[in-house]
């Protein structure tokens, strides 16, 4: 299929950020899906879930965060997120979403945020849900809860230095340290294999979770549009799932919220990134679904 590259501007710092179109829709174009990717990672790893969504009719746009992927500077180096930090990278993901919308005009666009691009979902979308037709999080968490969980279970000074994801893979095999991610071996080889994943964040995300009380504040939900539709799906070994119990208490807030349409689908057995388990062909057909009953 067919894969643009371009780059846009960060409002933040006017840093060049790389950003992916991919376009190949057969008929008429039924929406858009905005991918904010994950920590360590780059979009370009989504190829295949876009390639399934321009079959389905729908548009699918992403870009690298700062310190990652194709948008890696010595400005930025490799897992840093600069001088304007974690607000920084929320904001950057909001103006690529008023970019995509005013080339896209009435188009209805969906944001799907993958780990730590849900977190920053999470964030936005408390402030910007009138932009977005729907909003699906994927190998997300209650950020609060999982912080505390992993604070009181660390050493002191744990994570003072940045986020070492491969702490995830304790309660795995060991035979990469990135078992944690898949069930499919193929997968989590080629994650190691590419020299754009698997590196240590230099900023502490579990810190950034822990301060961010703005995404556990009933005050601050409820400014959340009542309806947009919210889809939480997840893989109950997922550790950032927390055996399901933080992915039910993410979609209970939303719903407490007084958010009419919030869908929980979580899946036995699956790990962190379900668009790349062995079950990814019932979950990527899931969610074309669950988008085309919202579009």
């Amino acid at each position: 299929m067919k894969q643009e590259t371009s780059v846009f501007s960060s409002p933040a710092d006017a840093l060049s950020l790389a950003s992916y179109a991919w376009e190949d829709v057969p008929g008429a174009v039924r929406g858009i899906v905005q991918i904010v990717h994950g920590a360590a990672e780059h979009s370009a790893r989504y190829e295949r879930l876009a390639a399934l969504l321009n079959a389905g009719g729908y548009l699918v746009y992403a870009h690298d965060h700062r310190g990652h992927g194709r948008s890696i500077t010595a400005r930025v180096p490799e897992g840093e997120f600069g001088a304007p930090g974690w607000d920084g990278l929320v904001g950057d993901a909001v103006a690529f979403s008023r970019d995509i919308a005013r080339r896209n005009p009435g188009v209805p666009l969906f944001l799907l945020g993958h780990s730590m691009g849900s977190m920053a979902a999470q964030e936005l979308i408390l402030d910007n849900s009138e932009l977005y037709a729907g909003l699906l999080l994927s190998g997300s968490t209650a950020m609060d809860l999982l912080a505390g969980a992993v604070l009181a279970a660390a050493p002191p000074g744990a994570g003072a230095g940045g986020t070492d994801l491969s702490a995830f893979n304790a309660g795995f095999e060991q035979r990469t340290g990135f078992e944690w991610l898949s069930r499919d071996e193929a997968e989590v080889d080629k994650y190691v294999a590419d020299p754009l994943c698997g590196f240590d964040l230099k900023t502490d995300l579990v810190g950034v979770m822990a301060g961010n009380t703005r995404t556990a504040d009933p005050r601050m939900l409820a400014g959340i549009r009542s309806g947009l539709p919210i889809l939480v799906v997840s893989g109950m070994a997922d550790p950032l799932a927390g055996g399901g119990q933080l992915v039910t208490a993410l979609a209970d807030r939303y719903g407490a919220a007084g958010i009419r349409d919030v869908t929980l689908q979580i899946y036995p057995d699956a790990r962190h990134e379900i668009f790349n388990e062995t079950n990814r062909e019932d979950i990527s057909a899931f969610v074309l679904s669950w988008l085309e009953n919202h579009s």
